[in-house]
């Protein structure tokens, strides 16, 4: 087992860790938690030895095998498949001694002497290479790197021929590669769109070492971690379970500190007015029960999040376009050859659209060429005059001014405003104090997320277009943006491998796949389900067909209740359509003197029974759901 007993850790004069103690038993898989700055990284350097403390003490197995997932990546020549299978370092010890030895044997027989002693160590290690997966080692690195987005193209290129992104990737390919005892990876999701994060999360459920995981992907937590050891304070703690039982464990001691948990309720009253207001709205449905939802998890773990340092809005739109924007028979790519063709798609006022498919599917081409960036080969794009696009995507974090502090580009922007009304803006964003004097060219990665959506969320877009805002937040962030973004009134669409965030955010599904886009008719865990079946590849061929199995059978099981969903939803979208037509009449003064008695009565009877016909169908309709969800629960838990 891994121990830190009694840790003590300062950086820079100020104590990170004081008598810090945790154990960690063999195959475990255990999230590391806590908030930005508790030292998490840092305790994955004291783990690997790269730290020391300054008292206590780190004891790990002489006999354990370690791997972890490097941030920082030297530039290097080697061909990516190659650049992947050094991180079995044995293999390649191996492989340097059979060279070694192999030219031995043959200088000995050109000068014709003996070499038996070597000629017995090269067939010792040649078992050796065999035992070790020697002779599989390639075709394991091109199922990890085709896994991780690769293509078979990519295997040979060189590993500095990659962009930053897919560097990180192949660091990760490379840790997956060591049969490692012990595996720590620090945000390995990052970078990932979703169907590789599913892909990785079926690799990381069948490893049979010890894990330890940094990340700020709920679900992703969820699926992988059955240990949480929270940093906090200067010590850590530990629980038995995935991220969802830690929050619930310590939300009911948190719960117990009356005054923090105060301060959640205006939020609480804040999301139940919502609900009030639009309980009876079809066209609201979706949304309702995504804040239905979040309002039960938030009243079970409301003090978790009451410590947040984030409190903002999207500003919402002044005017809207109606449509925004139409696509008509559209193609795109780059040069002339089309990614995507025969697009045709409408984004209305106040769309919620999340936008799947593959890695290379191509979702950031279709991003790029609605909010302007990329002129499509063929067919038109007709723009709404009042269709401003607020857009968000990791390489315009680059467009930053380096140079220029936070507050300094805030009033920039926004000249007119004076310098308090900027600080306590950037503070409902996490900025305080001196830190918005700070050069944003010395701010973290995720930082200047932050600071980006924090510029864009000020200038009143119609359509904010969202690109893997996530990457970098941390879950408090991550949390504080899903509710800011069910509010916005604004459409939205969003690329996401933060499946709890699109859960909370949209209720269309629009797929990427096979140069076409096209709606996807069921609902996110649907196409979860599908492509973590898909994405099993890697496994033995019958655990491959008891997944896809099993998969198919929860389809099946949940058809009957998705199709009761949406004939609820058709009814609800009825009754209110015929409801607000005859309130309309009722609406009217005159009515009442021109009608005779019989009529006016009948029209009244009508809309009560048209309230009492939609209070059933939502009813029905939330029942349905409930059914549904408590189905998914048992499903994931099994």
């Amino acid at each position: 087992m891994l121990q830190a007993i009694d840790v003590s850790f300062a950086r820079g004069g100020s104590p990170l860790f004081s008598r810090l103690s945790c154990t960690i038993h063999a195959g475990q898989k255990v999230a590391l938690v806590g908030r930005n700055g508790v030292g998490k990284s840092t305790l994955f350097q004291l783990f690997l030895g790269e730290l020391h403390p300054d008292a206590g003490e780190i004891r790990v197995p002489a006999h354990w095998q370690m791997a972890h997932m490097a941030q920082q990546v030297d530039a290097s020549d080697r061909p990516l498949l190659e650049y992947v299978q050094d991180g079995h370092e044995r293999l390649r010890a191996v492989e340097q001694r059979i060279r070694v030895l192999e030219q031995r044997i043959r200088s000995a027989e050109e000068q014709g002497d003996e070499a038996s002693d070597a000629a017995l160590e090269l067939a010792r290690l040649h078992g050796v290479y065999a035992d070790i997966g020697g002779y599989e080692a390639e075709a394991r690195a091109a199922e990890i790197a085709n896994g991780l987005g690769f293509t078979s193209a990519d295997f040979g290129k060189p590993f500095n021929a990659f962009s930053g992104g897919w560097r990180i990737r192949a660091s990760l390919a490379r840790a997956l590669m060591c049969p490692a005892d012990l595996l720590l990876l620090d945000e390995p999701t990052n970078h990932l769109d979703l169907d590789t994060t599913l892909w990785l999360e079926n690799w990381l459920q069948r490893f049979r070492g010890t894990l330890i995981l940094i990340a700020h992907d709920r679900e992703f937590l969820d699926a992988v971690a059955d240990h949480v050891l929270h940093l906090h304070d200067g010590v850590a703690d530990g629980y038995r379970g995935n991220y969802s039982s830690f929050e619930r464990q310590r939300a009911e001691a948190l719960m117990l500190q009356q005054a923090v948990f105060e301060k959640q309720q205006a939020e609480i009253r804040h999301i139940q007015s919502f609900i009030d207001r639009f309980r009876a709205k079809a066209s609201k449905a979706r949304q309702v029960q995504s804040r239905i939802k979040a309002l039960e998890r938030m009243q079970s773990v409301a003090p978790v999040y009451a410590e947040s340092p984030y409190r903002f809005a999207f500003t919402d739109p002044e005017k809207v376009s109606n449509p925004l924007l139409v696509l008509d028979d559209v193609a795109i790519g780059y040069g002339d050859r089309p990614v995507l063709s025969g697009i045709r798609r409408s984004i209305l006022p106040g769309a919620r659209i999340g936008v799947l498919g593959a890695n290379g599917a191509g979702k950031s081409t279709l991003l790029k060429c609605l909010v302007g960036a990329l002129p499509p080969l063929a067919g038109s794009v007709v723009r709404g005059q009042h269709s401003r696009i607020g857009y968000f995507a990791q390489h315009q974090l680059e467009s930053l001014r380096a140079e220029r502090p936070a507050l300094a580009q805030l009033l920039d922007a926004h000249p007119q405003q004076r310098e308090q009304w900027a600080r306590d803006y950037l503070g409902r964003w996490g900025f305080s104090g001196a830190q918005v004097d700070r050069p944003v060219g010395t701010y973290s990665g995720g930082e200047k997320a932050r600071l980006a959506l924090a510029l864009i969320a000020l200038t009143r877009p119609a359509l904010l277009v969202l690109d893997e805002p996530t990457n970098h937040l941390d879950l408090d962030m991550r949390e504080a943006l899903g509710l800011a973004l069910q509010d916005y009134a604004g459409a939205l669409l969003l690329v996401s491998h933060d499946r709890s965030l699109l859960k909370r955010t949209v209720d269309e599904l629009w797929l990427v796949e096979n140069g076409r886009v096209t709606t996807y008719a069921d609902d996110l865990d649907s196409y979860t389900l599908t492509r973590r079946a898909d994405s099993g590849r890697s496994a033995p061929r019958h655990e491959r067909r008891e997944e896809r199995r099993a998969a198919a059978e929860q389809r099946q099981r949940q058809k009957p209740l998705r199709d009761r969903i949406r004939a609820c939803e058709r009814e609800m979208e009825k009754l209110e359509k015929r409801l607000t037509a005859v309130e309309s009449r009722l609406a009217d003064p005159d009515v009442y003197h021109s009608l005779p008695a019989a009529e006016l009565d009948a029209l009244l009877a009508e809309a009560g029974r048209l309230r009492r016909a939609l209070g059933e169908a939502e009813e029905a309709w939330l029942e349905a759901s409930a059914e549904l969800e408590s189905l998914m629960g048992s499903a994931e838990g099994g």
